[in-house]
């Protein structure tokens, strides 16, 4: 006798369940778009208005495009060079701590040594401190090393606050990395810094971008430590720079030159996310399986 036929599995998709799927997970989330998105919309459109439909008309868009906002934003104002000075001090900042925190994460990852986790639970708990409660001390110690407003004191300081998410975050992120390519290289006759520049680094892109993009972020928008730390006018930074043209331009009710500027300041941040925003959920997802 022949052997009876398998039952047929059915692959067949049950659409009741995906219909009955519950909604209120995706209505939060559009509703929430909706409320992060508006306010950002709201000011683009501000930026090409005349004062006087910002204050009588605030929700219809312009008749007539006023670009000259942008224009007066960017001279008048000195945004231009607060602009130039925030790209010279993340910019800086950036890869300071990419560097450091990346050699840092790949070293209490891969080696095994005496000390390795208090290390690193020693950045995990930096991460919980909260900055302001050391804006005296490091006011004393960057004006002590004469530091204080100059771009490498602002430098310094961005790296060591944002080193400890790098480690954090990269931390994980190596340890999913195949130890046989970095055998493989040392056999071939590669040294242990060869192999993190040429074999490790390389596959921790995605990781890399998506910190990166993270650390951009956070020190673009940073006001607390350059607010304490950099007293010269001449080398504000943007954050700095549209705090002083709030109070200067509403004095003038110049809310046209306002918005435009603070649409200058958004722009590279929107940008960077929009361009780099499937890397940041590669680098993310790629991290969290091991």
């Amino acid at each position: 006798m022949t052997a009876p036929l398998p039952a047929r599995v059915s692959t067949e998709v049950d659409t009741g369940r995906v219909r009955g799927a519950n909604p209120l997970p995706q209505i939060a989330m559009f509703c929430w778009a909706v409320v992060t998105a508006l306010p950002l919309l709201w000011a683009v459109v501000s930026s090409v208005k005349s004062d006087d439909e910002i204050l009588n008309h605030p929700w219809p868009p312009p008749a007539t495009p006023h670009f000259d906002n942008w224009v007066r934003a960017w001279t008048a104002a000195d945004i231009g060079r607060y602009f130039l000075n925030s790209l010279i001090v993340v910019g800086g900042a950036l890869l300071l701590t990419m560097l450091l925190g990346s050699l840092a994460a790949y070293a209490l990852a891969r080696y095994r040594f005496r000390g390795n986790r208090l290390l690193y639970h020693t950045f995990v708990a930096a991460l919980f401190f909260p900055v302001f409660l050391a804006l005296v001390p490091l006011f004393f110690v960057v004006d002590r090393l004469g530091l204080l407003g100059t771009y490498p004191g602002l430098i310094l300081v961005y790296a060591a606050y944002a080193v400890p998410f790098t480690v954090f975050f990269l931390h994980a992120f190596f340890g999913t990395l195949p130890t046989e390519i970095a055998e493989a290289a040392v056999l071939d006759g590669c040294s242990h810094g060869a192999v993190f520049f040429r074999v490790m680094l390389p596959l921790a892109r995605p990781g890399l971008v998506a910190v990166g993009i993270f650390n951009f972020l956070g020190l673009w928008n940073q006001y607390l430590i350059p607010l304490v730390l950099n007293p010269d006018p001449d080398r504000y930074v943007l954050a700095q720079g549209l705090a002083a043209l709030s109070v200067s331009q509403g004095y003038r009710s110049d809310w046209g030159g306002l918005f435009a500027g603070l649409t200058i300041a958004m722009l590279p941040v929107l940008v960077a996310y929009v361009a780099f925003q499937r890397h940041i959920r590669a680098g993310m997802t790629a991290g969290a399986v091991k």
